[in-house]
């Protein structure tokens, strides 16, 4: 039995993709059975408040001086390290459960407060990292999420110790997850190397993300410039100058010291390689994210596609013939313009073919707006067909998406787009004209088609949801869903399109400086001709008869089971931990090493 210990901003609160991981092998029957003790660490966010609210809902806490609880048998050696180090400890157990495998997880929480920590030991222990691993870390003082995680590797060390691990047969694994990890990691590589193997349990590789993003080519220019550099020994450095002025580069790149690497994509694992010559030979293993995977009937799946066309026809008022759905996060990755790209293709052939459909795009860039704003707006100027620019409807970001829908709709008659720009989808969350049955998993199970077009997308598991409801689901090659998908369906398969704007007849570079240099303008004309084929491919695979619509429900939900997260423990995660376990640890380290 083993003990896994994960590092993460993540600890407390679902936030992204890594609680959806946490979620999916904490609760997953091959992990639980596998894995004796989860303890998930990170970062005291917030101090006030009762101490009941520490760990969140389920949560409950067992030791906090801060709060007066402590009375454990480990407060002795809390109290010590918090005396040493000078941080407080909260912790305590959280519950994770899955009402579809049934497995109810109580994983142990170890939180800290590290505002007030000493600072001769924090000189001290960045001093050892430069001299062991090259990490400069005097760069980053400056920015509080280096120097957090920084604070918290002593002390998460220490207090693991304390706890127990490492002092059984094997040794305790430490996932660090993105990032945010690497110190505590590097800690235990310095002070209890014998006690502790580590993993780095990468998401994304940081570096990329953000060339990708800030450059006006986007993925069009980043992955033909990394493809031709890769055959030309290359490396991002070479090709796109140093990124250690980043400060999430110089952590990632420390990777190199894990006794194994997780890659939740084929494209991470390619990245990984091109970001410093230390991967180039390094075995780095897939790590594919799970996807929801449980069955339901036709009858049901009607049932919530009726409601999605209800809804359409209140707000619209027409019925649609087909519901085409992007529920994401409102950022640039996302690529939510190539919905609408798409879409415009799609407005002609449904002419031709007098057919309609509705695009709803749920994303926001903040928090959930209140029952009573979703209904004033609504009533003053029927959001969320209509929306306006400001507090409490479209922030910064939301609004430059609503300028390309408001267009888009002007010129279009039989394709709509509803933007709803809050979190949740349901009628108390979404107005008076939203079905009072509705509930969030009918965008799920009603949908025909499901866009995910992402521009940077290590894996996506929100772009693959519907496939157990028999949803068409699109998403970018370069996605990590993709080669999941891929694996499991054993070629290619009608419930899903990897399509890839990165290959094109109007591409006409073949230079890495032709790509470095490519302009938006370029970027568009690709992105529009890629558009048009996609449309096509989506209007030939669209279902028309309750036949096709039974065949895509069967076999979606037979390639979400060969994806579940029974398959990504038992396949990809459980066997990584054993190499980990089993590889030799480098007894010596060279400074240096990091992508310069």
């Amino acid at each position: 039995m083993k003990t896994v210990v994960h590092v993460t901003h993540e600890a407390v609160q679902k936030i992204g993709g890594i609680g959806a991981v946490l979620h999916g092998l904490l609760t997953s029957k091959n992990y639980s059975q596998a894995v004796d003790r989860d303890i998930l660490v990170g970062p005291l966010f917030d101090t006030h408040g009762p101490a009941e609210n520490r760990l969140g809902t389920g949560g409950e806490v067992l030791y906090s001086s801060m709060d007066g609880i402590v009375r454990h048998p480990l407060a002795a050696a809390f109290a010590e390290i918090e005396r040493r180090y000078h941080v407080g400890i909260v912790y305590g157990r959280k519950v994770f459960f899955d009402k579809f495998t049934g497995v109810k997880s109580h994983p142990e929480v170890l939180l800290f407060n590290v505002a007030h920590f000493d600072g001769a030991r924090m000189a001290n222990f960045k001093f050892r990292l430069f001299e062991r691993f090259g990490l400069e870390s005097n760069r980053y003082d400056h920015i509080w999420d280096f120097e957090q995680y920084c604070r918290i590797a002593e002390p998460a060390v220490d207090a693991l110790l304390a706890m127990g691990c490492g002092s059984g047969p094997d040794p305790t694994i430490i996932f660090s997850h993105e990032y945010m990890g690497m110190p505590t990691v590097l800690a235990a590589i310095l002070n209890a190397p014998a006690q502790f193997r580590t993993i780095f349990y990468a998401h994304e590789v940081a570096p990329m993300r953000r060339i990708v993003e800030s450059h006006p080519g986007h993925d069009v220019a980043f992955y033909n410039a990394m493809r031709l550099a890769q055959k030309e020994k290359k490396y991002v450095t070479d090709v796109f100058g140093s990124q250690n002025s980043f400060y999430k580069t110089p952590l990632v790149v420390a990777a190199r010291y894990c006794d194994n690497i997780f890659a939740v994509g084929d494209y991470v694992a390619d990245e990984f390689r091109f970001l410093d010559r230390a991967f180039e030979g390094r075995q780095i293993d897939l790590a594919y994210n799970g996807v929801p995977s449980f069955e339901i009937s036709l009858e049901e799946k009607m049932a919530a596609r009726t409601r999605l066309q209800h809804y359409c026809e209140n707000l619209l008022d027409y019925r649609p013939d087909f519901i085409f759905t992007h529920v994401t996060r409102m950022v640039l990755s996302k690529g939510l313009w190539r919905d609408i790209a798409v879409m415009d293709h799609l407005e002609r052939l449904f002419r031709h073919e007098n057919r309609s459909a509705v695009l709803f795009v749920l994303s926001t860039e903040t928090s959930a707006r209140r029952g009573d704003d979703i209904r004033n707006m609504e009533a003053g100027y029927k959001w969320p067909v209509a929306h306006r620019e400001g507090y409490p409807d479209l922030t910064g970001g939301e609004a430059a998406f609503y300028a390309g829908v408001q267009e888009f709709n002007a010129r279009s008659r039989n394709c709509k787009i509803v933007y709803i720009n809050q979190f949740g989808f349901d009628w108390r969350a979404c107005g008076e004209r939203m079905p009072q049955d509705m509930e969030f998993m009918d965008i799920r199970h009603g949908s025909d088609v499901e866009f995910g077009q992402s521009i940077y997308e290590p894996f996506g598991i929100a772009q693959v949801e519907p496939i157990s409801f028999g949803g068409l689901c699109v998403f970018t090659s370069l996605c990590g869903c993709a080669g999941f998908v891929r694996h499991a369906a054993g070629g290619e398969t009608e419930n899903a399109m990897a399509v890839d704007y990165t290959v094109s007849a109007e591409i006409k570079a073949e230079r890495i400086d032709e790509f470095l240099h490519m302009d938006r303008k370029t970027r568009d004309l690709v992105e529009s001709a890629v558009a048009g084929g996609i449309a096509d491919e989506i209007f030939r695979r669209l279902p028309r008869k309750p036949v096709h619509f039974e065949a895509n429900l069967q076999q979606g939900y037979a390639l979400a089971r060969r994806m579940s997260w029974e398959v990504v423990a038992r396949d990809y995660v459980l066997p990584g931990i054993d190499r980990a376990i089993a590889n030799a640890r480098t007894k010596s380290y060279s400074v240096g090493g990091v992508a310069g």
